[in-house]
């Protein structure tokens, strides 16, 4: 039983010595006739090549994972904004023409003038007459001063009567043509004179 362990174990130790001696230059053998390693390709076996990305293009990202913010890219050109600040306006000055003055219809009225005419004496006394004009027209007349007393009264009333008023003999005739007072001719004569003389001065 001895032996028989003994020879075993001795046929083990010259079995490993001999495939250490023979090994050596054999493995070294070997390795020379092995092919040259290849490039291993890392696209999976069950994946379409033609669905892969193409070389450069951003791979997507998988499903689930957060995308990643791009920030917005300038414009290339960026245009001048057009400024919309208009220039304050001048105010617009508007001179009115001034308006014509409107002819009026209606005649302008006549100026009143009274004129005294000078006095005169007789041999009864004082006489002085004035007269109202308006525009070109004896409008009236007055006697302010004749003989008075006694016959002479009565003459110079009917002389008065006679030449004064607007409805006398004087406006009528639009002159000192007017007729002689009979009794008071005298008185009369003088009151033509005074009248003639305002009439000159009037007109």
């Amino acid at each position: 039983m001895r032996r028989a362990l003994l020879a075993i174990t001795g046929l083990a130790a010259s079995t490993t010595a001999l495939v250490v001696f023979k090994g050596s230059p054999a493995a070294t053998q070997v390795a020379q006739n092995l092919p040259t390693a290849q490039p291993v390709d890392p696209t999976p076996q069950d994946v379409d090549p033609a669905a892969a990305p193409a070389p450069g293009a951003a791979a997507e990202p998988p499903a689930g994972a957060p995308t990643p913010s791009v920030a917005p890219s300038a414009p290339s050109s960026a245009k001048p904004t057009k400024s919309t600040t208009r220039p304050p306006s001048t105010p617009r000055t508007t001179t009115k023409a001034p308006t014509a003055p409107r002819p009026t219809t209606k005649a302008p009225q006549p100026t009143t003038r009274r004129i005294t005419g000078p006095g005169v004496d007789n041999e009864y006394g004082y006489v002085q007459v004035q007269i109202v004009v308006s525009g070109t027209r004896i409008v009236d007349a007055v006697a302010l001063s004749l003989p008075s007393g006694g016959e002479s009264d009565i003459h110079s009333d009917d002389v008065s009567g006679r030449y004064d008023g607007s409805g006398g003999e004087v406006v009528q005739k639009q002159s000192a043509n007017v007729n002689t007072v009979s009794g008071a001719t005298e008185t009369s004569n003088s009151y033509k004179q005074s009248l003639r003389g305002a009439i000159e001065q009037a007109f």
